[in-house]
């Protein structure tokens, strides 16, 4: 493989995993932070600050979606998209993004929990356990695109 193909790879690589991230965020931001009021980014002040950096959330998540969409519109202008790999890297990205949220951000960092519930265990095992299955599918579909990789210009 030259060092040209060689960075194809590395960009549907990155692509896929910028806009997992972005997509993962945008879901999150989204649906808990907005539609079911569960939580802010950041919990530790007043509601005020908390929309605030739902604001400054909400921008990431679009920066990188937006980062990871012109890459993947230059690879499929040189036609060098290999959509198995990019779509492995999404689900890597996007389960990738939610763990780190779930361990980093509501525990390590306590920025936020999920839902300021008795029963936090179970939100934490579900919010985990589904990023682990994004990653674990994210990892098989690179997998696959790695042993066909040069059959099929669509992977």
């Amino acid at each position: 493989m030259g060092k040209a193909s060689l960075n194809y790879v590395k960009r549907n690589v990155f692509s896929g995993i910028l806009v997992g991230m972005g997509f993962a965020a945008f879901i999150d931001e989204f649906v808990f932070h907005q539609l079911l009021q569960w939580h802010h980014f950041y919990d530790g002040s007043t509601t005020r600050i908390g929309i605030i950096s739902d604001g400054f959330f909400h921008a990431f998540s679009w920066f990188a979606t937006i980062g990871g969409l012109f890459l993947f519109a230059d690879l499929r202008r040189r036609n060098a998209l290999k959509f198995k790999k990019w779509h492995g890297s999404f689900w890597l990205g996007t389960g990738g993004f939610q763990l780190y949220d779930g361990l980093i951000q509501h525990k390590l960092m306590g920025l936020h929990q999920i839902r300021y519930v008795d029963t936090l265990w179970i939100y934490d095992t579900i919010w985990n356990g589904l990023a682990l299955l994004m990653i674990v599918a994210g990892i098989v579909l690179l997998q696959i695109s790695k042993k066909k990789q040069g059959r099929h210009s669509y992977e």
